[in-house]
């Protein structure tokens, strides 16, 4: 029986492209909550924010950013999801990370790049999502843009619980942003939290936060607000999960379909 699970959302902003300094101040953030968190999850590209330039940025696949992680979720007894800039095979990645506080390490790499921001040019997309058992939790980490793309996100048979979403979503598309995570919690009968940064980077964008928790019913149950550095924690309910699938069992009649590579 899955217990109960603590989410913190950490909605802050990002020092643009300066690694050390992001990792020496979300390693505050986040040993402020030792102990009253199980899953920490950070916006996306935490150590740089969104930029291009990955040749100066990216950080080896088992590099610093990995090894830091795995000291925060060790010493701080806690899973911390995010992304980072990573190279591997002279390729670049905007990769994804579930870390345990047992140094286990599952990654993700980002499928659907954000072509108007010309991230498709420098990254390379990954082909295979992310779920991960925790706490008898299933959890499936997405990225930022692939929150646009149901059929990426479709939960097949209730194989996650809770899905994540990390991100640098502009403060344009705030809209969109609630409106999705609302959608893909109710059409996939799960939790969905979204985490999305503050403040302005190195190009000018503006991002608001409205890091949201949304229950599988498509309730809003913890919101960051906007604008604003905050952290968040709400604890999820396995039990209201189950009660729904099985009062109201609509993932019975969903379509089958294959993705393409």
């Amino acid at each position: 029986m899955a217990e109960n699970l603590r989410v913190s959302m950490i909605q802050t902003h990002i020092i643009w492209e300066d690694l050390n300094e992001n990792l020496g101040y979300y390693g505050e953030l986040l040993r402020r909550i030792s102990g009253k968190t199980d899953l920490a999850v950070l916006p996306e590209t935490f150590t740089t924010g969104f930029s291009m330039n990955v040749e100066e940025l990216a950080d080896d696949a088992d590099g610093v950013t990995v090894a830091t992680v795995k000291k925060w979720a060790s010493n701080y007894r806690m899973a911390i999801a995010g992304s980072f800039i990573a190279k591997e095979n002279g390729k670049f990645y905007n990769r994804a990370f579930f870390i345990t506080p047992e140094g286990e390490a599952s990654f993700y790499d980002k499928r659907h790049l954000f072509q108007m921001g010309q991230e498709d040019l420098h990254f390379t997309p990954g082909n295979k999502r992310l779920i991960v058992s925790y706490k008898g939790w299933n959890i499936c980490l997405l990225v930022c843009y692939d929150l646009r793309f149901p059929v990426w996100s479709r939960n097949v048979n209730n194989e996650y619980d809770l899905l994540v979403y990390c991100a640098n979503w502009p403060e344009a598309r705030k809209k969109v942003w609630k409106l999705l995570l609302q959608a893909r919690a109710i059409e996939n009968m799960a939790y969905v939290c979204g985490v999305n940064r503050v403040g302005i980077d190195g190009k000018g964008f503006t991002y608001r936060g409205d890091s949201l928790i949304i229950s599988p019913k498509g309730k809003k149950i913890a919101d960051a607000g906007k604008r604003e550095e905050v952290t968040r924690t709400v604890t999820l309910s396995m039990d209201e999960v189950t009660e729904l699938r099985t009062k109201f069992p609509a993932w019975k009649d969903a379509d089958t379909f294959t993705i393409l590579p």
